[in-house]
């Protein structure tokens, strides 16, 4: 779909020079949601973004070209690699910024959306709170984050709640969320699907020492991404070969027990992980996402995707034409997945136009539109 030309989405491009401020909970790290960030900054030249943490080595390259204010704590380099640790303070910190610009949109999955803000108030969720409503899957039962959460809990609640109510338009990413937003907050919201960002056409840098035909796993490595089920199933799996690509707390975990056939790779390059896309056989992916951002990059590729049914794949992987589901993240429920994945007839014409219905032009002309609207 082309980009908006339109005389509305024209006036909304031009918008960011003064007109809108893009929020973010942070950008020391290269997700999802910092993709998002970007994009939506990206739909507004000139905007600025107001973040707690940036680090432009951290996250992705177009980070660069951008305004991004940061907060004091910027300046404290351990916190900056170590953000996990802090959760109960980043909330009561954005609640006392106040963002004048007649267009604020933040980009949430645990903070940005408790700026103030004096103008129209959009908030582009990927997920209520994890640290506050699934804090021990998103950081551990044990972690010293998941603890302080735990001490100011209901004010944490309270304050969250506060932010909700002072937002004037929701979005977010998947119809899981979109559930998961009602049961929390009672409230409706426009499921509009993020862009998936990979470009097949963009160079790619082969990885050393790597042949084709191995899968691919593509993920941060916390507990709630269940890498170590998807390294444990491909122990079982000797005739098959696995790649995964992050990097996170569980690092050292998965690196302790690896199998033979299993390689980790960390900070690989966006031309990198473009090659890795584009010669793997199939992804594998058991995380409990919020939404299925992966299959649609391997998808760009003409690559499927063995996931986990749950949540936001159920909206980005269309059974067995683009991927097949297991029903739990189980070494054995994974391998099983994986060994049907490899015997089934993929059509890789068919997997890429299902990525191209989730191209960046479409997520841009829609958000243009929203800003427009709230402008006039």
């Amino acid at each position: 779909m082309p980009a908006d030309t339109s005389p509305n989405g024209a006036a909304a491009s031009q918008a960011g020079h003064g007109a809108v401020t893009v929020v973010a909970d942070h950008l020391v790290q290269r997700g999802g949601a910092e993709r998002v960030t970007l994009a939506l900054q990206a739909a507004f030249p000139g905007s600025p973004i107001i973040t707690s943490f940036f680090d432009a080595g951290l996250t992705y390259p177009e980070s660069g070209r951008v305004v991004v204010e940061t907060s004091r704590w910027n300046q404290l380099e351990r916190l900056r690699h170590a953000h996990r640790a802090a959760f109960p303070i980043y909330p009561f910190r954005f609640g006392l910024r106040e963002v004048t610009t007649p267009v604020v949109i933040c980009s949430s999955t645990g903070w940005a959306h408790g700026v103030r803000a004096t103008g129209t108030k959009i908030v582009y969720w990927h997920a209520p709170a994890r640290w506050l409503y699934q804090t021990e899957a998103y950081a551990g039962a044990t972690s010293v984050g998941a603890r302080a959460v735990g001490l100011v809990a209901p004010l944490l609640e309270r304050w969250d709640r506060a932010a909700v109510a002072d937002t004037d338009i929701h979005l977010c990413n998947s119809t899981e969320i979109a559930g998961r937003l009602r049961r929390i907050y009672d409230i409706e919201v426009e499921v509009l699907p993020p862009p998936h960002g990979m470009d097949p056409t963009a160079p790619q840098e082969p990885t050393a020492g790597l042949e084709p035909g191995y899968h691919l796993c593509v993920s941060r490595l916390l507990p709630y991404k269940n890498v170590d089920a998807v390294v444990a199933a491909f122990a079982s799996l000797p005739d098959q070969r696995l790649v995964v690509v992050g990097d996170g707390p569980g690092r050292k975990a998965i690196e302790a027990d690896l199998p033979a056939n299993v390689r980790l790779l960390t900070g690989m390059t966006d031309a990198q992980l473009r090659w890795l896309y584009a010669n793997t056989s199939a992804l594998v992916t058991a995380s409990y996402e919020d939404f299925g951002l992966t299959p649609l990059e391997a998808a760009s590729y003409g690559k499927p995707t063995i996931a986990l049914r749950w949540g936001g794949f159920l909206d980005t992987v269309d059974e067995g034409r683009t991927g097949l589901y297991f029903a739990e993240p189980t070494p054995e429920a994974i391998a099983a997945a994986v060994r049907e994945g490899a015997g089934h007839p993929w059509d890789p014409a068919v997997i890429a136009a299902h990525a191209a219905g989730f191209a960046p032009e479409r997520f841009r002309a829609r958000v243009q539109e929203i800003v427009s609207t709230a402008l006039r």
